[in-house]
């Protein structure tokens, strides 16, 4: 039985998902998360190295959660053939996350992620504390890093655990 992290429809709430850019630190990426016509959630922007920038991230805190013996992150979406990566953190006021890169191939596909090869990051630093293992988290989320200066449109239909 899997376990619906957020399904999206053209009456989703969406309020609980936010953007963080590269802003925070000077730079001048671009990005917005939206609903689409379709019901689908749409993160798209651009991407600047100007100003020591380089990236863009949408937000889900989704409140503590628990995993109840779950091991695979379930995601359907539809890329643009850019890599990105899915961040998960354990406790909100974290400042690292665990993380993993993923393709996207520009068609929909559904992706599986095990949870216990979520490896710890920080600014994009692997750090030594072990992958996730913990048994709830409070906000997952998607970036786009890839040192380049780029358009990205990431599209996601639902997001679950089995």
């Amino acid at each position: 039985m899997s376990l619906q992290l957020f399904n999206f429809t053209k009456n989703s709430d969406i309020s609980n998902w936010y953007i963080v850019n590269d802003g925070v630190m000077g730079g001048m990426s671009q990005s917005t998360f939206s609903l689409n016509e379709n019901g689908v959630g749409v993160f798209k922007g651009n991407v600047s190295l100007e100003n020591n920038g380089g990236f863009s991230s949408v937000r889900y805190d989704i409140g503590k959660t628990e995993i109840s013996e779950k091991t695979t992150l379930v995601i359907r979406l539809k890329g643009d053939g850019k890599q990105y990566k899915f961040r998960l953190k354990e406790n909100q006021d974290d400042r690292h996350t665990f993380t993993t890169q993923f393709e996207t191939s520009g068609d929909w596909e559904t992706i599986e992620i095990s949870l216990n090869s979520l490896y710890p990051s920080f600014r994009g630093r692997t750090l030594d504390i072990g992958n996730f293992s913990a048994s709830t988290f409070e906000e997952l989320g998607f970036l786009i890093a890839n040192g380049k200066q780029e358009s990205f449109q990431l599209e996601l239909d639902f997001i679950e655990l089995k």
